[in-house]
């Protein structure tokens, strides 16, 4: 059985959505990153990082949820991906991870870089239901999870963003997210 490691908020809940979504059985192995489990030779040998989320998947160990989000698309999705649409998932991915996360959550980055990131993706969401039409995606789950944080974790004011906040209401409401973000504490 896969199992998913993963420490109390951090992103690990991301891919847990995502296999919640996938219909996966996993192990979730929660860490306790205060007493340092993470650190501990048994994990450093499925992640030299110390960092969370890893996963084992038989002997195949990965980290980084990006990564890991996109291994799971490939494995467990539901449609082969051609090059062009492996193009496609990794670039809203790796754009939520870094791009997004960084603008968003970087204090120094936030007033320059909100706008110029949440225009583009307002315009998207008024316009379709996912990032990449009206069929729900693993970009929908690297990037709705990182919109999802906002007003979880950061309360800003995301009004002049409308299609934006719809669409973090649509993430929020799916059941696989309750199973995994929206059932943090």
């Amino acid at each position: 059985m896969l199992k998913l490691y993963g420490g109390a908020r951090s992103r690990a809940s991301i891919v847990q959505w995502y296999l919640e979504e996938l219909g996966v059985s996993y192990e979730f192995v929660m860490l306790d990153m205060q007493a340092g489990e993470h650190k501990q030779p048994e994990y450093l040998k499925i992640n030299p990082m110390a960092k969370v989320p890893a996963i084992v998947d038989g002997d195949f160990h990965l980290w980084e949820s990006g990564a890991i989000l996109l291994y799971l698309a490939d494995k467990y999705g539901k449609t082969p991906l051609s090059p062009e649409a492996r193009g496609i998932f990794s670039q809203w991915v790796l754009f939520g991870n870094s791009t997004l996360a960084t603008g968003i959550f970087v204090e120094a980055n936030r007033e320059r870089e909100m706008p110029r990131l949440l225009t583009p993706l307002n315009e998207i969401f008024e316009r379709q239901s996912f990032l990449l039409g009206e069929e729900f995606t693993v970009a929908d789950v690297a990037v709705g999870s990182i919109l999802a944080y906002i007003p979880i974790m950061l309360k800003l004011d995301l009004s002049d963003y409308p299609g934006v906040l719809n669409y973090i209401k649509r993430m929020s409401e799916r059941p696989a997210f309750q199973k995994s973000i929206g059932g943090q504490p």
